[in-house]
């Protein structure tokens, strides 16, 4: 190609860029090499750019632009396009009662003549320090050609922005900010002016070394994206300051190297908030802090993608369970949780487990559209999703592709034929999973039968209650629930604790008759299902056992022949070499009829479209 051909550089405008006089406009430059500073996970390049005129050796790729490198569609000689642009700051030691090293980090950028086809430097550019002027030196050194070998940019340990200071001025108030792109654990003096994508819930943990509380919230500028979190008196101070949504300039936290088994940002770092940590509300003009941004994954996709990868998700939810409780096996503490079918445009669903309160709180009785940035892709049952402390999930947001899939669901795509990539709810394992089912359903498809426990729900009656062992007395201990012995010297003794005890607690364990249209089913129900259905705490019916016999058989009157949704868990045992079919209670609620009768409409709509 021609040079003659070329766009014309811009001339003079790295200059005016870096005097902050270039405002409003594209510069036309041309890239004469890259030098890749390696992060523990996201590389960050430095670009030698030229306006012709003037050569910059302090230029920095903001990270999401960082695929046009890997692309190949930055190489040396390119021409291209500034859409925008900031210009950072950064005082060293060097620099001290100096002008301050300057920065050009590139925001947006248009490739708009590959370098293969312009071949050749354009120019003879001055090359110009770090403040941007032309020393007598830089002037009498030619620049150096675009060649990254020979691109000298300095090491990984000591990049040139790895240093403290404050960012130029991003508004019209006073405060001097710095973009988060250029954050690293060696600067000492910094703030960032971020809007508040994502904020936990406040979590608690003990261990050996003490007890403690946290929350974290995920946070972005127009440059990226990342986590801080709050510990303890810090903790208390923010939390409820801090909203999602809202713009606040953060100063003096301490910055580490991200933990990315805990979170999904696209930052190599992440912060902690100290007893010197800042937060102040920002009042002024925010249009340029975006709002959270969405990458969006077909549900189709989904098989292709390597598992444990996070991803952007929307779909309609098109049916959900009850919230469920299980115990985790590595803390061993209860935990929330909800599932709920997406479907989309591409009439495939997908299982999502929605943990915690996010769980609780989720309606789904208008199937609504649901984005959500940061969700885990799991391989568990084919292909299904979960939530993690940094997703974000939005019911019905106010975007185009919300608008388009509602429109698709509203208009035919409910009734339309699907397919989908999780596991039947009704073949769940380990707690998950778990269809609404009559117990003749039950007993044909054979649940139990399996080597793992298998789990369904059902609307039942309850029909009767055997009192005769319905109540222990049990361990008072808080890890230890066995049955003691009454020793009838005012001591009990618990055999796996091998203690002595002045008291006991009262502990239930009901075996009750349930029934539906169908057939019937005796179950078991432990402590806590067991006090749901009789509407007393096992310390009031105990103390009633012993003092007023009367109120005590009262209490099992009314608990009878009363409707609940009823989640089972089944699976066979053997004792004695006799197998036999075990069913407990999982979870028992109040029915909730609006959510029940449009889920049974939802259910006869898809048999009506199956056929």
């Amino acid at each position: 190609m021609n040079r003659r051909n070329h766009p014309a550089l811009t001339s003079g405008a790295i200059p005016s860029i870096i005097g902050n006089g270039l405002h409003n406009e594209t510069p036309i430059l041309q890239v004469l090499g890259y030098k890749n500073l390696q992060g523990d996970n996201n590389d960050r390049y430095r670009i030698l750019i030229s306006d012709g005129k003037y050569s910059y050796a302090y230029g920095m790729l903001a990270t999401q632009l960082n695929h046009l490198i890997v692309d190949g569609q930055l190489e040396n000689f390119t021409i291209i396009r500034v859409k925008k642009f900031v210009v950072n700051k950064v005082a060293t030691k060097a620099t001290a009662g100096k002008d301050q090293k300057k920065i050009i980090i590139l925001l947006d950028v248009e490739p708009i003549v590959p370098g293969s086809e312009v071949g050749e430097k354009i120019g003879n550019p001055q090359t110009l320090n770090d403040v941007g002027e032309v020393t007598e030196e830089a002037a009498a050194k030619p620049a150096p050609l675009g060649n990254v070998n020979n691109y000298n940019m300095g090491s990984k340990s000591a990049p040139p922005n790895n240093t403290g200071g404050y960012g130029q001025p991003t508004e019209k108030s006073d405060i001097i900010t710095h973009p988060i792109v250029s954050l690293t654990p060696y600067q000492n003096k910094w703030t960032v002016k971020v809007r508040i994508i994502n904020k936990s819930d406040i979590r608690t943990w003990s261990n050996s070394r003490g007890e403690g509380k946290l929350f974290s919230i995920d946070m972005m500028d127009e440059t990226g994206e990342i986590r801080a979190t709050a510990f303890n008196a810090e903790c208390d101070k923010f939390y409820h300051m801090i909203e999602i949504g809202k713009i606040f300039y953060i100063s003096q936290a301490q910055l580490k190297a991200a933990n990315k088994q805990y979170s999904s940002m696209r930052n190599d770092y992440e912060m902690s908030f100290n007893q010197n940590t800042t937060v102040i509300p920002c009042h002024d003009d925010t249009s340029d802090i975006p709002s959270i941004t969405f990458n969006f994954v077909p549900i189709d996709q989904l098989p292709s993608l390597d598992k444990d990868s996070v991803i952007d998700v929307i779909g309609v939810v098109k049916s959900a369970n009850d919230v469920r409780v299980i115990v985790s096996k590595t803390t061993n503490k209860e935990l929330r949780m909800r599932e709920v079918q997406m479907v989309d445009s591409t009439n495939t669903v997908v299982n999502l487990t929605l943990w915690g309160k996010m769980g609780e709180e989720f309606d789904a009785s208008s199937q609504p559209v649901v984005a959500l940035k940061g969700v885990k892709l799991s391989d568990f049952g084919g292909r299904s999703l979960g939530t993690v402390s940094s997703t974000v999930v939005q019911i019905n947001p106010d975007m185009n592709e919300a608008h388009k899939l509602r429109g698709w669901y509203d208009n035919g795509g409910s009734s339309s034929v699907v397919s989908s990539i999780s596991a039947s709810r009704g073949t769940g394992s380990g707690g998950s999973g778990g269809s609404y089912k009559t117990f003749a359903e039950a007993k044909f498809e054979n649940l139990g039968s399996k080597d793992k426990p298998e789990y369904y729900s059902v609307k039942a009656m309850v029909a009767m209650i055997n009192k005769e062992r319905a109540l222990y007395m049990a361990c008072p201990s808080d890890e230890c629930n066995k049955k003691v012995i009454d020793q009838n010297n005012g001591l009990y003794r618990c055999e796996k604790c091998q203690r002595e005890f002045q008291e006991f607690k009262w502990r239930m364990m009901l075996s009750v008759n349930i029934a539906d249209a169908t057939d019937q089913q005796w179950v078991t129900c432990f402590q806590e299902t067991a006090e749901t259905l009789l509407g007393k705490s096992a310390d009031e019916v105990g103390r009633l056992k012993d003092s007023d016999n009367n109120e005590f058989q009262k209490i099992f009157e009314e608990a009878t022949f009363k409707w609940y949704i009823f989640r089972l868990r089944v699976k066979m045992e053997t004792y004695n070499d006799e197998s036999r079919l075990k069913t407990n209670v999982y979870e028992v609620k109040e029915i909730n009829y609006k959510e029940h009768n449009e889920r049974l409409i939802r259910e006869m709509k898809e048999m009506a479209a199956s056929e």
